[in-house]
């Protein structure tokens, strides 16, 4: 990379319009703000209400399957919509609130990179407007009364073995994915197994981002599957009374934050479910809000394409109602390296072969969006050793499987480096397409994870012990046959099996936990060795975070 600086120090001095200046120009009036220092602000959910829907064009940045190289989804979801913004398109990017888990953990801050970045940078990927710390308080505050519940006699009958309902931390800590909870005698209740999840993870955080409303989302919460009683009953949420006060520790949080790009256009960051082990996609009131208040929606979907992006075309835009218009996928020379099987340590050379053999990752997220009906073209998220052999190569290749590939220079140039993409992109808006989902709603659950498993992974079979069988007929017998499926598997590979790079063919994708979402409406399929709480390295981003002697932020970027 050139020697502009890290993504903090670019950051800090950029040029930063007062939020209400940011909202004026969206023609949002001041009472409708509830700001959040200078740059950071919530929207009104009766003003959001209020507001006409609009033929707008709604854009998914998706990508190819993630390497340690980086492929830079947010960074070009943010380089893109100033590109729009410069060609004189009104545009907002919609982007997910970064977890602290990755933050401390392995992958560092997520708020785009070099010149193409949101800011506040620090609050972004910190604490933010404290919306996670919600999502957090209302999962925790119901596990606290179905153990409340059972302390004070049981009324409910909720069998102890039977809880399903797991505490959550937005942080990656190992240590608690199974716990005893309840030790130390009578005044402290009935011991049983616990466990956590990350917040991210949560069922709370998907409701919360796919709520159309505050009553949306308190149905929603009030229809959580918690536990089962000693016959086998499902016990709810609402059964405990625990949907009204876990909605009035949302309420705030509910609102979706407007922060802005270094080049001072619209950005709307508002949840964040993991797409590994969630749906992987912002809230559905942050893109139907900038759908109602701009022309063109920038939005994007956790991980590669086969994760990130599937679950958003067959779940959000399924649940929400949206028709996206056009789909980038964004792809990195030096991670088509590591697809082609190159180490991190030798991705300087040049080398045309494994660029070559790599480009299969990309081919296969290309042919599956297409799959989907709609149009694609790929983003070169430029890096400063690549070369133009290695540039031309992949131009080639993507035009072999007729799609039109870009090379984007947004990280050292922000907007003016993705003037071309944005132009191409407006072209893609601009034709017909024949969205369809992957798969209906009406066949069986197992059918779902097969069409997936073969349509997106290309596997050639789903493994599935008669226990995992009995219980989705079990889920369809008590009508939850509708709902779609939620894969959570390693981003690392279309397999279950994260070493294995490139586009592995003929392989089996072994589940290992179906899980009723019933509030978020879909089914979660946990397959391989995946986990709902995550680990941190051996070496966590959090070791070189700190704060130095004037007072600033070090090591978040």
């Amino acid at each position: 990379m050139s020697k502009q600086g890290s993504d903090i120090n670019i950051a800090r001095k950029a040029h930063k319009k007062h939020i209400h200046e940011i909202a004026e120009n969206l023609e949002i009036p001041k009472k409708f703000q509830y700001s959040y220092g200078h740059y950071v602000s919530k929207i009104d959910l009766d003003y959001i209400e209020s507001l006409p829907d609009k033929n707008s064009k709604l854009i998914l940045v998706t990508a190819i399957t993630p390497t340690p190289a980086g492929e830079g989804k947010t960074t070009t979801s943010v380089g893109l919509n100033d590109g729009l913004n410069r060609i004189g398109k009104k545009s907002i990017v919609c982007l997910r609130e970064p977890s602290l888990g990755p933050s401390f953990g392995m992958k560092g801050g997520a708020a785009g990179g070099g010149f193409a970045q949101v800011v506040p940078m620090e609050n972004i990927n910190l604490h933010f407007t404290g919306d996670f710390h919600a999502i957090t308080s209302a999962n925790n505050l119901l596990a606290s009364l179905i153990d409340n519940h059972i302390y004070w006699g049981n009324k409910l009958n909720i069998d102890v073995r039977r809880v399903t309902w797991k505490r959550c931390l937005d942080l990656n800590d190992r240590a608690l994915r199974e716990i005893n909870a309840n030790l130390g005698g009578v005044a402290n209740g009935y011991p049983r197994i616990d466990g956590f999840n990350i917040t991210v993870a949560s069922e709370v955080m998907a409701i919360f981002c796919l709520s159309k409303d505050i009553k949306d989302l308190q149905r929603r919460l009030g229809n959580i599957t918690v536990a089962y009683d000693r016959n086998k009953k499902p016990i709810f949420a609402k059964n405990l009374k625990a949907d009204g006060p876990m909605t009035v520790l949302l309420k705030e949080a509910l609102m979706p934050n407007l922060a802005q790009t270094l080049e001072n256009n619209p950005a709307i960051i508002h949840g964040g479910p993991f797409a590994n082990i969630a749906h992987g996609c912002n809230s559905m009131i942050a893109t139907k809000t900038s759908l109602k208040i701009a022309d063109y929606v920038v939005t994007e979907a956790g991980f590669g394409a086969d994760l990130g992006a599937e679950k958003f075309l067959n779940i959000k835009c399924r649940k929400a109602n949206l028709n996206p218009d056009a789909v980038v996928v964004v792809a990195t020379i030096r991670a088509l390296k590591m697809h082609g099987g190159i180490k991190k340590e030798n991705l300087s050379e040049e080398n045309v072969e494994a660029v070559k053999k790599g480009i299969s990752n990309l081919n296969r997220h290309v042919t599956n969006i297409k799959k989907f009906g709609l149009p694609v073209v790929v983003a070169i998220n430029h890096f400063i050793e690549d070369t133009e052999k290695e540039i031309n190569i992949l131009k080639d290749e993507c035009k072999k499987i007729d799609v039109e590939s870009i090379l984007c220079t947004h990280w050292s140039q922000g907007g003016k480096g993705a003037i071309n993409l944005a132009k191409k992109v407006v072209e893609l808006t601009n034709e017909k397409n024949s969205f369809k989902f992957l798969y209906e709603e009406k066949i069986s659950l197992f059918d779902k994870i097969k069409t997936i498993a073969k349509e997106i992974y290309d596997a050639d079979d789903v493994i599935a012990d008669n226990k995992i069988r009995s219980q989705l007929k079990h889920f369809e017998e008590n009508e939850y046959g509708d709902f779609p499926v939620c894969i959570a598997k390693t981003q690392y590979s279309f397999s279950t099996d994260p070493t294995l790079k490139g586009a592995p063919s003929g392989h089996s994708i072994p589940i290992r936990e179906v899980r009723l979402s019933s509030g978020a409406e879909f089914i979660v399929v946990v397959c391989g060795e995946i986990m709902t709480m995550p680990g941190l390295p051996s070496v966590p981003a959090a070791n070189s975070i700190k704060i130095n002697d004037d007072g600033e932020i070090e090591g978040l970027f």
